[in-house]
């Protein structure tokens, strides 16, 4: 792959800038201490993951904390332990909370020397204004769950997009996809036929974590396993291209 062929980046924000397992579980852990279930952090997550899809499918127009604290009540069924509604609405308002992965910042820096940044996001815009505070991102455009009425894999993000990208002067083959998620990323971008780079932050670990199992054929032109990875590959190309030594 060509790094220096593209003008801009698109990113999945939660698992591929912000630890969005790490603020899940912040959040499901002392609650299944309370209830007494013996369950590992990786455990909850594998519980929870199909509970966020399945609402994000039957409720497309709610907003994330909504999801969130919906898909928390259908874990806790799942497990046969309820789950109320003070509980809920603290996992439905940690967005804000969850941490940007150590490397994210920093990378989001260096890229944007080369390319416009965009974000194509499952959350609502107040929380990735939170998550915001913690990347410093400067992004040339914004696109959340909460502005296309729906959540990925759907569609309507990639029609956003379509329009965001005609607004900048970019082509859409000048544009280049960043996700962790296959599931809510890389499916759409081989339907969409976007090149895309898995940035694969579970690789050391097994399963799938809070992301369930993607349903849909999936590519990915590169697989890196941080962003860090992803801005050193793009300052090496570059620098090659202009001749540095």
């Amino acid at each position: 792959m060509d790094l220096t062929a593209f003008e801009a980046l698109s990113f999945d924000c939660y698992g591929t800038l912000i630890d969005w397992e790490a603020g899940i579980a912040a959040v499901l852990a002392p609650w299944a201490r309370e209830q007494g279930l013996g369950l590992t952090d990786e455990e909850l997550l594998l519980a929870y993951a199909d509970k966020e899809a399945a609402v994000e499918r039957e409720t497309p127009t709610a907003l994330y904390p909504e999801v969130l604290a919906n898909a928390f009540r259908r874990t806790g069924d799942g497990l046969g332990c309820l789950v109320s509604d003070v509980w809920a609405q603290r996992l439905g308002d940690s967005v804000p909370d969850w941490p940007a992965f150590p490397d994210s910042a920093d990378a989001l820096e260096r890229l944007a020397r080369h390319y416009r940044l965009i974000i194509l996001s499952n959350v609502h815009r107040d929380g990735f204004a939170g998550s915001n505070r913690r990347l410093r991102g400067d992004f040339a455009a914004v696109i959340t769950a909460e502005d296309v009425g729906a959540y990925k894999p759907a569609e309507n993000h990639f029609r956003a997009l379509d329009a965001v990208l005609a607004e900048l002067g970019i082509e859409r083959a000048e544009l280049l996809h960043v996700a962790q998620s296959l599931f809510h990323d890389h499916v759409p971008a081989q339907r969409e036929a976007l090149p895309s780079v898995w940035i694969n932050r579970r690789h050391d670990q097994p399963g799938w974590g809070a992301t369930p199992e993607p349903s849909g054929e999936w590519t990915y032109d590169l697989e890196l396993h941080s962003m860090e990875e992803l801005a050193d590959a793009v300052d090496r190309a570059f620098a090659d291209a202009r001749g540095d030594s």
